[in-house]
């Protein structure tokens, strides 16, 4: 008999959140794909938190491969902002519909220093 998903399994993959790290010298490029909303925003903060915890002379969100931004997950990028030393760079990489238009409509683009490729953001933080 074949067996239809539940419910509970659709919705627990339209959630899933992925994260991974990648260290260059001192600099750091957190890259997140997939969803970022109510349920997966804390596994972003702890992930950022965790790579900041290592002093970062830099610390790069990359968020090429987001689907869906919410505002939780913008509230996240901007209390990473702030947990940034002044010593350290900054950015958030987002080229899209799903992350940067809504980053630019709301007035956070300029606050967390938006880039649309992770070039771009490296270049910015050298």
């Amino acid at each position: 008999m074949d067996q239809q998903p539940s419910a509970a399994n659709n919705f627990a993959t339209a959630t899933e959140c992925l994260i991974s790290e990648d260290w260059a010298g001192r600099s750091v490029v957190v890259s997140v794909s997939g969803v970022v909303d109510l349920l997966t925003s804390p596994k972003l903060e702890a992930a950022i938190n965790a790579a900041l915890d290592k002093s970062p002379e830099a610390l790069i969100i990359e968020l090429g491969d987001v689907e869906f931004l919410a505002s939780v997950g913008m509230g996240v990028l901007v209390a990473a902002r702030d947990r940034v030393s002044d010593s350290a760079g900054f950015a958030v990489v987002a080229d899209g519909p799903a992350t940067s238009r809504p980053l630019k409509l709301v007035g956070l683009a300029d606050v967390i220093g938006l880039y649309p490729t992770l070039d771009e953001a490296r270049a910015a933080l050298a």
